[in-house]
């Protein structure tokens, strides 16, 4: 009896022991939350000057003496369209020596002036006068042409119509002048190129006289050019034949 009673003493203090102790354990304190950290305020990047010369690595010196980036700076021009439309050939003037080789080799003289542009479009004035030096030649007008293709190709088309008179000493006629003309380039801005000329002096009167003329020229300077034309008239009463060397100033 006196065992029980000890043993259930013994356990009361252990339980009170144990309350106790579990009372006085201290409660886990929150782990104060850390600080945000303060962003590093960014360093502004440096502006690079937008400058045509920083983006083609050359100094200032050889943009100032260079026309052609200084125009690339500008606006960057359309390169394909540029040579599509630039004209391939140039306005000339002519001046000239022609020998009349169907009349005892007949000298003469030669004057003209050759593709003035009208305008940016394919329309052309051209003008000739040619003479002998004994007055029994002269031929003389003026015409108008038509290039069809974009104006920068190496070959073209052009309908021609315009105005002859025409004088030698067995026949004469004057009047409406309708051909075509066949132009080849074979190197831009007037520096070489072949034509051939077909056209008919009062088509279908009595008068008629068909005109064929080739020429050929080529640059011998920037602006100076040498020029051949052989010329062939077809009349009912008489066939003549022209040569001529020219030389032409480029526009």
């Amino acid at each position: 009896m006196k065992l029980n009673y000890w043993f259930l003493l013994i356990s009361s203090c252990l339980t009170l022991v144990a309350t106790s102790v579990g009372a006085q354990t201290p409660e886990t304190q929150p782990t104060p939350e850390t600080a945000p950290t303060q962003e590093t305020p960014q360093t502004p990047e440096t502006a690079t000057p937008n400058s045509s010369a920083r983006d083609l690595d050359l100094s200032p010196e050889i943009i100032e003496n260079s026309p052609v980036l200084r125009r690339w700076m500008r606006k960057v021009p359309n390169v394909l369209e540029s040579i599509r439309n630039d004209p391939s050939f140039r306005t000339r003037l002519r001046l000239g020596y022609s020998q009349y080789t169907s009349d005892d080799r007949t000298p003469g003289i030669k004057i003209g002036v050759e593709d003035i542009f009208l305008g940016k479009t394919g329309l052309t004035l051209s003008g000739e006068y040619n003479t002998s030096f004994d007055g029994d030649y002269t031929l003389y007008g003026g015409d108008l042409r038509y290039y069809i293709l974009p104006l920068g190709g190496y070959i073209n088309i052009a309908p021609v119509i315009g105005y002859r008179h025409i004088d030698t000493d067995r026949y004469n006629t004057s009047g409406l002048n309708v051909g075509a003309k066949l132009l080849f380039v074979f190197s831009r801005t007037g520096a070489g190129d072949i034509s051939l000329t077909q056209s008919w002096v009062s088509p279908g009167t009595s008068e008629e006289v068909g005109l064929t003329t080739i020429s050929v020229g080529y640059a011998l300077t920037q602006n100076i050019r040498l020029s051949t034309d052989i010329q062939k008239q077809n009349a009912r009463q008489r066939k003549d034949n022209r040569v001529a060397i020219v030389l032409e100033w480029m526009l």
